[in-house]
């Protein structure tokens, strides 16, 4: 099943949908097509073009969110799929870890936060423990960050399709 990046009328992405839900939404006239596929959707009556981009005819407000939500899956996407501390590819069994041990903060709340979490295999985790990463002489390849606006958008999809870019480049920007 293949699937659709949904713009509002100000072709702001908003996100991506099953192409069933597309096909209804351009068939109820809510929407219009922007990039169509070879491939044919038919029914008894009609037969499209598979859409690929299409955009909302009504503005729809979204709210603003100032910062993406930590999830366990948008983790995952930011991490790449992989431990933090020896690269290898772990996926959904990976463990959150946080690299300041939560035991170490005065409110322990203050530790949950993009900046103090990374995604770790379970022998990493376990290894690590209750420790910081001066302790343990371990360093990590990159800084952990917020996830973009990019990223949170095409979270659980493994990549991009190349007929989104033009439309999620200039979200990005």
């Amino acid at each position: 099943m293949t699937n659709t990046l949904l713009l509002n009328a100000s072709f702001e992405p908003l996100c991506i949908v099953p192409l069933r839900r597309a096909v209804i939404l351009v068939l109820a006239e809510k929407a219009d097509v922007l990039a169509a596929d070879d491939m044919l959707v038919r029914s008894a009556m009609t037969a499209m073009a598979a859409p690929r981009v299409i955009r909302l005819r009504a503005y729809v407000r979204v709210p603003y969110r100032a910062v993406v939500p930590l999830t366990r899956r948008a983790l995952i996407v930011r991490d790449d799929g992989r431990c933090q501390y020896c690269r290898r590819r772990v996926g959904a069994a990976g463990t959150v870890d946080h690299v300041v041990p939560r035991s170490r903060f005065p409110r322990r709340a203050d530790a949950h936060c993009w900046d103090n979490v990374v995604l770790a295999c379970r022998p990493c985790n376990g290894k690590k423990g209750d420790r910081t990463l001066a302790e343990l002489g371990w360093t990590l390849d990159r800084t952990p960050v917020a996830l973009t606006r990019r990223q949170w958008l095409i979270v659980g999809y493994a990549e991009v399709e190349p007929v989104w870019v033009p439309y999620l480049a200039a979200a990005v920007a």
